[in-house]
């Protein structure tokens, strides 16, 4: 199925109305078979579930046993990774767009309504209105709330009590891509993709303290020259690799606000790594790892052309790869040998995978919750 985007413009919403060529390859080309398979690395089914329909960009995350979800109706839960039981669930009111954002018990998300919704313990404990509907995940670091939309406008609100600190707009792009993007704290500094560019700002009233490229517009039209930082990034202390949308690939080191290294990458999907290698997926189904000082090819693998996979996940030294048909290919992070493979329920992934202990969590978009540990 060809990906369609929504893009946005500054004066009216284009939904589902452009097809980005880039993405529609894969639906031209047959998805290479799956070799039979001897698994080498012993993997269990330890407990699934289902969470409800997921349509909208979630983001798994885990503090501790706890993994926290959340589907498309308005729910969120908290579940045990251990067991799968639930903790707690709470209603956010409205259809989610973008999910979730999680500290010191607070957790945020935000809303088809335009909405940014704050529950802790159970409840609702503010709402605020973005006047627009973010599709990246909120971000809840330093009893703080911030949320990007897609025009790019960036707003803090305190965590408490939902008050609105700051709001700014940064950018002039006629046309930004309607997919999660990238907004992390390192620091005392809050980082935000913005266009293909990595901007650090003051998280206490947003003003700007660095701007990095990460890749350039090019083309002859908007819609060739559309570039993002799209979520999923690889972090090791200062040293941060990202992907542009269709572009390139890229580390940058956030204590000098330098570019190391940039390597063009056709892909759409965010990045995994450890302190020498970041690997990723690109458009055609290659998966490619890249050596993290200089950005060199390390390996490259074509087992899986036009296979659609997801953002990979690096758990020590097996790196998992999700799969839109419904499997995890479980490799080596050390030349890509396949040592495993698991499978879900047929529908591709609502999320990265997460790992909470040493429980792999995965969701599916039919909102199958899967838990797999090592034998």
């Amino acid at each position: 199925m060809a990906k369609r985007f929504s893009l946005f413009s500054r004066s009216v919403i284009l939904v589902g109305s452009l097809v980005l060529s880039a993405c529609s390859g894969p639906t031209k080309q047959k998805p290479a078979e799956l070799a039979p398979l001897v698994p080498l690395l012993g993997v269990k089914a330890v407990w699934k579930g289902n969470l409800g329909e997921v349509t909208f960009p979630l983001e798994l995350k885990s503090a501790g046993s706890e993994v926290y979800f959340a589907n498309a109706a308005g729910t969120v839960t908290t579940m045990d990774a251990e067991n799968g039981s639930v903790r707690s669930k709470t209603e956010a009111g409205a259809r989610i767009s973008a999910a979730v954002g999680v500290s010191a018990g607070r957790i945020a998300v935000a809303t088809a309504a335009g909405d940014v919704v704050v529950m802790q313990g159970g409840k609702v404990l503010w709402k605020q209105n973005l006047s627009a509907v973010a599709t990246t995940p909120p971000l809840v670091a330093g009893g703080r709330v911030f949320v990007v939309t897609p025009d790019r406008t960036l707003f803090a609100f305190d965590g408490e009590s939902g008050k609105r600190l700051w709001q700014q707009q940064r950018g002039a792009d006629t046309l930004v891509l309607d997919r999660p993007g990238v907004l992390f704290p390192a620091g005392d500094t809050l980082v935000a993709g913005l266009g293909g560019r990595l901007v650090g700002l003051n998280p206490a009233n947003g003003s700007q303290k660095w701007d990095v490229p990460v890749a350039l517009g090019r083309g002859t039209n908007e819609v060739e020259r559309l570039v993002d930082v799209v979520s999923g990034i690889s972090r090791q202390g200062s040293n941060v690799c990202v992907r542009a949308y269709a572009s390139s690939v890229a580390c940058i080191d956030l204590a000098t606000a330098k570019s190391l290294w940039s390597k063009p990458a056709n892909g759409f999907t965010g990045i995994s790594g450890n302190e020498s290698v970041v690997f990723g997926t690109e458009l055609d189904g290659t998966l490619i790892a890249w050596n993290r000082l200089n950005g060199e090819k390390v390996w490259q693998s074509d087992k899986f052309k036009w296979r659609e996979l997801g953002t990979p996940v690096l758990l020590g030294s097996t790196l998992v790869v999700p799969d839109n048909a419904g499997f995890l290919h479980l490799l080596s992070a050390a030349d890509g040998a396949t040592v495993g493979r698991l499978t879900l329920d047929g529908s591709p992934l609502a999320a990265t995978p997460v790992l909470a202990g040493n429980t792999l969590v995965a969701v599916t978009q039919m909102g199958g919750i899967f838990a797999f540990r090592p034998e």
